[in-house]
């Protein structure tokens, strides 16, 4: 069979219709080239402190990213035979050829999802390959990427020039020395490689391990955590030391969003039961509601921006999660309520000076019901960007259709690429400029909005919102 070309078309992901076509091409072209703002990520700050060239293929676009290993986990492809280690130090495929190659065999399962779109951006307009994956070209693509991966131009730094990216930020847990953002400050990196502070693993109190953790913020804080207050404290120092490392936002990732506060002796009572492993899951459910109440207390005395994920199942498979850990795909979203949830803490703090709160979501039936009417009311909160499984071409203009006529473009937050994949970064945000484009396009040939409105408009989602959204609140006072 001959190698299938791989040109990516230049109208990709554009409208279909020619007229609204090329007003989507003359917006798409004013946003192309713009800065990018990845306030919300997962790529490690080791990778750019250390700034070492990625080691191979495999290990660069395969191992890590569970969109791709999810898929192939769906027909039946082992994960490790995908180069995935399992905890229990059984063996995992370590050949990278074997693992591309198992990749490649199976690139048709990729039609139609955003995987394909980012993988293709990522193959041919950064590395300059031409012909798509598949069982004949599988060596070929895989040696022209090693060669590739070998020269100074294709190492994190110098991609993070190339992609041009502004700023970046990295998430990072409450229990992290920030010892690698430390390098990167002394390396003059610290304004444009910045943490997040994600405090989760210390606020869940039903998971394994949570006692070793808090023993760790106890000693990186030097602070007492045995008791609640204790605790609060070290919470406290650590956010303290993220917003000195340059942090301007918190990560939380919660099953629901309820914000119930329990009062002090409550909360202390839930706290000593957990330390004793004696904690119930309604203890657990009730603490957490309870820390997101406490985290938005500590952002209006701190300004750090809170950022709320709820509504995911994970590890939805007990024996993978075993096996191979958290993060391998099989986590699953479930319905999400938001306006009850959030109540408690919208009332105390909704409109507090200095409290900005971004709501993501992966149940898209709250855009219209929930999110866009609460992010249209309260100055507080502004709507995230489609995340998960949810950041597709469908998806993201399902989200303009459903969020804007009650939200506005100016409530929202803009793009997130949320990916470990650093390759694949500068083909997500891609893709959000050319839906963007094709939905303020659609406005201006049904005679809603003015070319040159939505010219700024893209602007300002591609680059200036996310900019605004994630400074303090007392440093921005507009858009521009």
């Amino acid at each position: 069979m001959m190698a299938i070309p791989l040109a990516p078309h230049p109208d990709r992901a554009l409208p279909a219709d020619p007229g609204t076509r090329s007003v989507a091409r003359r917006i798409y072209e004013r946003t192309r080239a713009l800065p990018l703002v990845c306030m919300h990520g997962h790529v490690e700050a080791q990778v750019l402190a250390d700034d070492a060239p990625f080691p191979d293929p495999a290990r660069l676009l395969v191992v890590p990213d569970h969109y791709v290993t999810r898929m192939l986990m769906s027909q039946g492809v082992p994960l490790e035979e995908l180069g995935v280690p399992r905890r229990d130090g059984r063996p995992s495929e370590t050949d990278p050829r074997r693992i591309w190659r198992r990749f490649c065999e199976h690139w048709h399962l990729f039609r139609g999802t955003p995987s394909r779109y980012w993988l293709e951006h990522e193959l041919a307009e950064v590395f300059g390959i031409t012909v798509q994956p598949g069982p004949e070209t599988a060596d070929l693509i895989y040696d022209e990427l090693m060669a590739a991966l070998a020269a100074p131009e294709f190492r994190p730094r110098a991609l993070l020039d190339r992609f041009g990216i502004e700023l970046i930020s990295t998430t990072d847990s409450a229990t992290s020395d920030l010892a690698h953002h430390a390098r990167l400050r002394e390396d003059g990196l610290g304004d444009r490689v910045i943490p997040t502070f994600r405090p989760d693993s210390v606020v869940h109190i039903g998971h394994d391990g949570w006692r070793k953790q808090v023993e760790e913020l106890a000693a990186l804080t030097d602070v007492d955590t045995s008791t609640y207050d204790g605790f609060l404290a070290a919470l406290r120092r650590r956010r303290a030391a993220f917003a000195e490392a340059g942090a301007l936002a918190t990560d939380h990732g919660h099953l629901g969003t309820d914000t119930t506060p329990l009062d002090d002796s409550a909360a202390a009572a839930i706290y000593a039961r957990a330390r004793d492993g004696d904690a119930t899951a309604d203890d657990a459910a009730a603490f957490a509601g309870h820390m997101l109440f406490v985290m938005a207390g500590m952002s209006c005395d701190d300004g750090l921006v809170m950022q709320l994920h709820p509504g995911v199942l994970r590890d939805h498979h007990e024996p993978t999660h075993e096996a191979f850990g958290s993060d391998r795909g099989l986590d699953i979203p479930v319905g999400t309520e938001f306006t009850r949830g959030l109540r408690p803490l919208l009332r105390e703090y909704g409109h507090h000076p200095n409290f900005r709160l971004v709501l993501y979501t992966t149940d898209e039936t709250t855009y219209s019901r929930e999110l866009a009417p609460l992010a249209g009311g309260y100055p507080s909160v502004l709507l995230g960007a489609p995340w998960w499984f949810l950041d597709s071409p469908d998806g993201m203009r399902r989200f303009r259709e459903l969020a804007t006529e009650t939200a506005g473009f100016y409530n929202t937050s803009g793009f997130v690429d949320d990916t470990r994949a650093f390759p694949s970064i500068p083909a997500r945000h891609d893709l959000a400029r050319r839906i963007d484009a094709g939905y303020l396009a659609r406005l201006v040939t049904e005679h809603r909005l003015g070319e040159d409105e939505a010219i700024e408009t893209a602007c300002d989602l591609a680059y200036r919102l996310p900019r605004a959204a994630f400074q303090r609140r007392d440093a921005v006072t507009a858009c521009r």
